[in-house]
């Protein structure tokens, strides 16, 4: 684990903050959960918290939407202070927590006609919207069967569904995915990206690193109550040394003349490959095969091995806290 934080460089600043705390912190008894943590979220995009259970995910969420107050720090979120006017921010937010608010008791059209009614909406807008947002998260067709017969992907489609109902801009999802199937959570998947599209800002909190690789604009990891790192998909990939290229031969003088040219190779005679290190750019990439073709050497094989979420995790937070997989894609 590094001994100092890792950073990259932070969005600019030209785009308008949906949330933006500094320093915010919060104990339980002698446990701190959060040590001053600063956050910047543009508009319209998807941030993703990461982090170990218990690394206080669900506390930064409980914090931002009002649930619970901070120790010490300032927050503000679409706009208003968070200790200030709370009312105004829950106003502008909605809500997604890790265990379902559906009411199995009633249909999924009534649970949609209840948050109409929390949010004081006029009965006949109430069920324009709850008939809208049924039609759009595809539940039309269940809408009048009690929700405890729902599959647990059609339980978090009518969570994020009546979510929706007060039209917020900004959504906390704090672990939305978890428990689905991969069909269910790739549907999830589509559902935020089409919100982002409509302008809504996503804060996403998960234990799936390919979900925040595949939706996150950008990410944070949290550790041990900081954040030790923070920046695009790309910028975190780019911290974590360890990529590589291999060039795997059949002809062992081909293999033999390579490993001559390409000096700064690591050999692998029993399989006839050569590691070059690389940050898998394209630029890096080119200039490798540039190098290959003036020296007139044609592998057989390439591979690209870049460090991925997971390697980037781990290097974080220590390898005990989510099982490993490589990433190598073939050229």
């Amino acid at each position: 684990m590094p001994s100092s934080v890792m950073s990259t460089s932070t969005p600019g600043h030209s785009s308008p903050a949906a949330v933006s705390a500094i320093g915010l912190r919060k104990s339980y008894g002698d446990k701190t959960v959060l040590d001053g943590i600063d956050l910047r979220i543009p508009a319209g995009s998807v941030f993703a918290l990461l982090g170990p259970n218990g690394a206080g995910k669900t506390t930064a969420v409980k914090i931002l939407s009002t649930l619970i107050t901070a120790d010490a720090g300032q927050a503000q979120v679409a706009g208003h202070d968070l200790t200030a006017d709370p009312q105004a921010v829950r106003a502008a937010i909605g809500v997604t927590g890790q265990f379902s608010a559906v009411d199995g008791l009633i249909t999924g059209e009534e649970n949609m006609l209840l948050m109409a009614d929390l949010h004081h909406l006029p009965k006949r807008e109430g069920r324009r919207v709850a008939a809208e947002l049924l039609d759009r998260f595809d539940l039309t067709d269940a809408a009048k069967k009690p929700a405890s017969t729902y599959s647990g992907g059609m339980k978090r489609r009518l969570d994020i569904a009546m979510t929706l109902v007060g039209s917020p801009r900004i959504i906390f999802l704090d672990e939305p995915t978890t428990g689905l199937d991969p069909r269910a959570r790739h549907t999830m998947w589509q559902i935020i990206r089409e919100l982002v599209t409509d302008g809504v800002t996503v804060f996403l909190t998960t234990q799936y690193l390919e979900e925040a690789d595949e939706l996150a604009d950008r990410i944070a990891v949290l550790h041990d109550g900081r954040l030790a790192a923070e920046g695009s998909p790309d910028e975190l990939k780019r911290l974590i040394p360890g990529g590589h290229v291999r060039l795997r031969f059949t002809d062992p003088t081909a293999h033999h003349h390579a490993a001559t040219t390409l000096h700064d190779a690591t050999r692998d005679d029993e399989t006839l490959a050569l590691h070059l290190p690389s940050d898998g750019s394209q630029r890096h990439l080119r200039a490798i095969l540039d190098r290959l073709d003036t020296a007139g050497i044609e592998a057989d094989e390439l591979t690209v091995h870049t460090p991925d979420l997971d390697d980037v995790f781990f290097a974080l937070t220590g390898p005990a806290d989510l099982p490993h997989q490589s990433k190598e894609t073939a050229r």
